[in-house]
């Protein structure tokens, strides 16, 4: 007995240390400074052991109950149903896709666990379909699969691994086959009613709703409203509207084994190539996570879980101009008292020195090319033609307010990456 209530002792200690490293006064300093050069509109929790520690609402009319469009963190959702047909033994991992859509490129090769670990070598349907042009319009099941169908697989089933939302709509596809019943049905039986996930939803109708985060993007001074994508396009691959508060239930209560087993969850965070059988990895070499990234048409979202920490990371913006990589990357050095340097975004003077070395033409894989030039001690960057002015917010890194573009330049000075929200392109010195 003493024994025990020694250990309990030392898990509360290790718990409650862990939970005060949590720098709340440093993260508190650095989301003031997005919202108040509106470089970000969002939400995020932190929890450990299943209770928050730091949760902060930003930008706009944002508060801890505004619910965000999360994207591809749908297919978590997803993998977790799958497992739950596989222990149940009406699916196996090995089940080929012919057994539900014969009709498809491949079919009689991909297997469920190809689908999962995004290595079906499927068409995308959201590449080459004209995505843009019907994004906002209902299409049917059957349109939907033409886009796959129609398509040249991209490689070989199991030849590599390249990340493809058709795998995790087939997937949400065959759920419902199984169960006879439309993916929203499935989900909020297996999962959202089971949790008590009360602002998790599947998103059936057109346009935003209330309650719900309306997405911006920064241009000329100012965050300007996005469109509304009709999430049920996406079906199991990204149509979830959630809260930061509910993905850290959601993600908690899965590695607490609540909806799966330990063996389907070792499964999940098992990495090949880069890539699991429903989560990705996070973190680094001494702190281990396992998640998902979630964008879908101004909205951006993380889930990240540390297991040996219990460590819970959500995060949902609305509106992106620092790159959310970028926002994530402070807040994991916050969380585990890693070595870093917050940015105030303050403009400093550099030095016309420092600054030649910045100088010269740049161009990347992507056909992006730009020259940097001096005008009057600024740095000026010009893009097909299109000068914009590059102010310095640290000794590497730089923006120009108006468009939100970030810049940071790396080796010297012989390579620059140009940060456009999430896009990030990665230029060399000619």
């Amino acid at each position: 007995m003493k024994r025990l209530a020694s250990l309990s002792v030392l898990l509360f200690i290790s718990l409650t240390t862990f939970s005060q490293s949590v720098n709340r006064a440093q993260l508190d300093s650095f989301f003031n400074a997005l919202d108040t050069h509106h470089l970000a509109i969002g939400s995020i929790m932190i929890t450990s052991a299943g209770k928050s520690v730091y949760q902060r609402s930003f930008g706009k009319d944002q508060t801890d109950q505004t619910e965000y469009r999360i994207g591809s963190i749908t297919k978590v959702f997803t993998a977790v149903m799958i497992y739950q047909l596989i222990e149940a033994k009406k699916l196996t991992l090995d089940t080929k896709l012919a057994a539900y859509y014969p009709e498809l490129p491949n079919a009689e090769k991909i297997t469920i666990a190809e689908l999962l670990g995004h290595r079906s070598g499927l068409a995308n349907f959201t590449n080459n379909t004209g995505f843009d042009n019907w994004k906002e319009q209902p299409k049917t099941h059957d349109e939907l699969l033409a886009f796959i169908k129609n398509q040249k697989p991209d490689f070989e089933p199991g030849a590599k691994a390249d990340y493809n939302n058709s795998n995790y709509l087939l997937l949400g596809y065959i759920m419902e086959k199984i169960y006879q019943k439309p993916y929203k049905d499935i989900i909020t039986e297996r999962i959202i009613r089971k949790l008590s996930l009360n602002q998790t939803y599947y998103g059936v109708k057109p346009g935003f709703q209330p309650g719900e985060a309306i997405s911006y993007k920064y241009f000329n001074n100012e965050w300007k409203p996005d469109k509304a994508v009709y999430l049920d396009n996406f079906g199991g691959a990204g149509a979830i509207i959630s809260t930061p508060a509910d993905l850290c239930k959601f993600i908690n209560a899965l590695f607490a084994y609540k909806l799966i087993g330990q063996q389907s969850v070792d499964r999940m965070k098992t990495i090949v190539d880069g890539y699991g059988m429903g989560m990705f990895p996070y973190g680094d070499k001494q702190h281990q996570g396992f998640g998902h990234n979630g964008k879908t048409e101004g909205f951006g979202s993380s889930m990240q879980y540390y297991p040996e920490n219990k460590l819970a990371i959500t995060y949902c913006t609305s509106g992106e101009v620092y790159p959310k990589s970028n926002i994530l990357d402070h807040v994991f050095k916050s969380c585990f008292n890693l070595p870093d340097t917050i940015p105030d975004f303050k403009i400093r003077h550099l030095n016309t020195k420092l600054l030649e070395t910045y100088t010269g033409t740049y161009s990347g894989n992507s056909g992006l090319e730009v020259t940097n030039t001096l005008d009057e001690g600024q740095l000026v960057l010009s893009l097909k033609g299109q000068p914009f002015k590059l102010d310095a917010i640290s000794e590497q890194e730089f923006w120009n307010a108006p468009f939100g573009f970030f810049f940071y330049f790396d080796q010297d000075g012989k390579q620059l990456f140009v940060e456009d929200a999430g896009t990030v392109y990665e230029l060399h010195k000619k």
